[in-house]
Order: C-alpha cells, then sequence, then structure tokens
C-alpha cells in the first residue's frame, strides 16, 4: 500500500498535476482528487505510460533501499542489545553436546530437519566445528515448522535415538541432513536412517510418541519462540541470536567482536 501511494505520488507529481504541498496537503489532495474522479490515474497512465513506468520503477527502487537501509539498522540495534544482554538458552543436565563439553564457544541452533536452509545451516556448523575444534560445543534443538510435514517426525526419531546414545543421534543427525530429500518418502526413510546408525528400532517405536520426547521438543520450540525464532535455522553463538542460514563467516565475525569486547578468550 505505501508503495502504491509512492507510485501514485510520483505520477502525479511527474506530470504536473499538483504544486507544490506538505506531505499532508498531498496527501489530502490526492485522496480528494481520487474520490471525485477515480479514473483520472488510468487517464494518465494510458495518456502518459513512458513516465508513469519511470515513476513506478523510481519507487519501487526508492522503496527496496529504504527497506535495506531499515532492515540493516535493525539488525545492527539487535546485535549490539545482543552483545550487552546476551541470550541463555538451557543446558539441560542430560544435554547431547557434540564437542568439548567445557568450550568456551556454545553455539545452539534451533532447527527444521525438512528446512532445505537448515541443511545449508548444517554444513555452517560443520565448518565451525572444523575451524574451532575443541572450542566449540554444539547443541542441537527443534523447532519443526508445520507446513514441513516430516519435520516433527523426524525430530521425534532423533530425540528417541538419542535416548539411546550420543552418538547413534549425531550420526542420525547427519544422515538425515546430507540426504534431505529422502525425507520424501516419509516414515520409511525415518527407520532406514534409524536402522542405518544403529539403533535399537523396538525402542525407538516405543518411544517416539513419549512423553519426554514430545515434550523435550515442546521446550524447544518454546525456547525458540521466546528468542524471536520466528523461522529455521536460527542460531545462538554465546548469546548472540543470529536468526537465518548465514556464511560461516558472519559466526567468524562475531567470534572476533566478542573477543574485542574481552567477552570471550580462545
Amino acid at each position: 500500500m505505501v508503495l502504491l501511494v509512492k507510485f501514485i505520488g510520483f505520477s502525479f507529481l511527474m506530470l504536473g498535476l499538483f504544486g507544490c504541498m506538505s506531505d499532508a496537503q498531498f496527501k489530502e489532495k490526492l485522496a480528494k482528487t481520487l474520490k471525485e474522479n477515480p479514473k483520472v490515474l488510468t487517464e494518465a497512465i494510458e495518456k502518459n505510460p513512458v513516465e508513469i513506468i519511470t515513476a513506478f520503477q523510481n519507487a519501487v527502487k526508492d522503496a527496496q533501499q529504504n527497506m535495506a537501509k531499515n532492515r540493516d539498522e535493525d539488525e545492527k540495534k539487535q546485535l549490539e542489545e545482543s552483545f550487552t544482554n546476551p541470550l541463555a538458552p538451557a543446558i539441560r543436565s542430560d544435554e547431547t553436546i557434540r564437542g568439548s563439553k567445557d568450550a568456551p564457544l556454545t553455539l545452539v541452533e534451533y532447527s527444521d530437519f525438512e528446512c532445505p536452509f537448515c541443511a545449508r545451516g548444517y554444513n555452517t556448523v560443520m565448518e565451525l566445528m572444523s575451524k574451532y575444534g575443541n572450542k566449540l560445543r554444539f547443541v542441537y534443538k527443534h523447532l519443526p515448522l508445520s507446513f514441513h510435514e516430516r519435520a516433527m517426525l523426524a525430530s521425534q526419531y532423533y530425540e528417541a535415538i538419542r535416548l539411546q546414545s550420543a552418538e547413534k543421534a549425531f550420526k542420525f543427525h547427519d544422515e538425515i541432513y546430507k540426504n534431505q530429500r529422502k525425507l520424501q518418502n516419509g516414515e520409511a526413510y525415518l527407520k532406514e536412517a534409524a536402522k542405518q546408525v544403529g539403533a535399537d528400532m523396538k525402542k525407538v517405536a516405543k518411544d517416539i510418541s513419549s512423553k519426554e520426547v514430545l515434550d523435550r521438543i515442546e521446550a524447544d520450540q518454546q525456547e525458540a519462540a521466546k528468542f524471536g525464532m520466528q523461522g529455521t535455522p536460527g542460531f545462538v553463538l554465546n548469546g548472540v541470536p543470529v536468526r537465518g542460514a548465514y556464511p560461516t563467516s558472519h559466526f567468524n565475525n562475531i567470534v572476533e567482536e566478542l573477543k574485542k569486547r574481552g567477552k570471550l578468550n580462545l
């Protein structure tokens, strides 16, 4: 709607239909003109197509630039706030941690097994673990989105396997993200992947819908919502949120900023 108003306004200004006036006067004049003669815009377009197209292109360009500027400013403010007041994801006493449990860097991910951007996020996590080694610990949490019909069940399988073995759970995690397209085969693929990592299938069948499994996934979803993770993947690196599938360099920049601020020693 804002873009449309700008487009109409630019068109009228370019055509000289309105003189010099304040924004309030302009809006009032525009509304009155369109109400009294709604065909005026159609007639203007038919008589001056090149000028109208130019006005529209300018309006789109200005809107895109303003949106990008506002987004960048918002991200900077949010990032600064997160350095001052870092988020604190819950690390449970029975948490399955990948990497050194005493690592100075903690990366928590809120993810959806069926999300293609999460497959990209998986590659980023692997790169970060390779770069920082025993200085980074990784915690995987669940945020299955409602429009991904296999995501919730995949999370349940992961948690059921995790109850048996952390190592097997992470192998299952890696298998799914490396072969995400196979999720199109539904539960048949999830069973195949679970067997491949050596899970006890009778116990998996018993646990996938257990209260323990469902409660854990629900707790992850609630925490993600509290942190403003509306989509996937979402990350928290030493309290600093990263909402989206950002490249490895973005996380490296956060690490460097934490070091500059004296909040991290590596």
